[in-house]
């Protein structure tokens, strides 16, 4: 799998771990634009369940996506520590809801392992592998890759290689 050599090859990396259900996700940090607590978003006719809808972010029409809703966790609840992480990703801006947000983690190369091969048809492309801070466990994900998907659409392929 080469996103393992290629992770193995890197220094440190820092990720923004948050919570979906009862794991614990995390992705680079460099993509995290800001962090907002959730409102509800301006509903779109025929967007798939995920995309919530649409929010004004300082004049910029920002999609909303709820990652509970896209992984197939359960029906989401949303309370005052269910966040909108926006993320910066390709020439696009996009928002992704999460049940809260917990930190900013450095891994080291140790620390990540590759991702388990699943099988099945469950599309496990947009994980790049583990991460394993102390009693922690980290599902490490490639949001480019996530968002650009065919199912996702929010983000074109070519605006990644920009």
């Amino acid at each position: 799998m080469s996103n393992v050599t290629e992770l193995h090859a890197t220094p440190a990396a820092e990720y923004l771990a948050f919570t979906l259900g009862q794991e614990e996700y995390g992705i680079d940090i460099q993509k995290v634009s800001e962090i907002r607590s959730y409102e509800a978003p301006t509903r779109i006719a025929n967007a798939p369940e995920f995309v919530k809808g649409v929010v004004n972010l300082r004049g910029i029409i920002v999609p909303i996506v709820d990652m509970r809703i896209k992984f197939n966790l359960g029906t989401p609840t949303y309370d005052q520590f269910t966040v909108v992480i926006i993320l910066n990703i390709g020439q696009r801006v996009v928002g992704m809801v999460v049940d809260r947000v917990s930190d900013v983690t450095t891994l080291l190369p140790e620390q990540m392992k590759a991702a388990p091969d699943i099988g099945g048809n469950m599309n496990t492309d947009h994980i790049i592998g583990l991460g394993t801070v102390d009693e922690r466990m980290l599902i490490l994900v490639d949001i480019d890759k996530l968002m650009a998907s065919a199912d996702m659409g929010l983000v074109e392929t070519t605006a990644l290689a920009a």
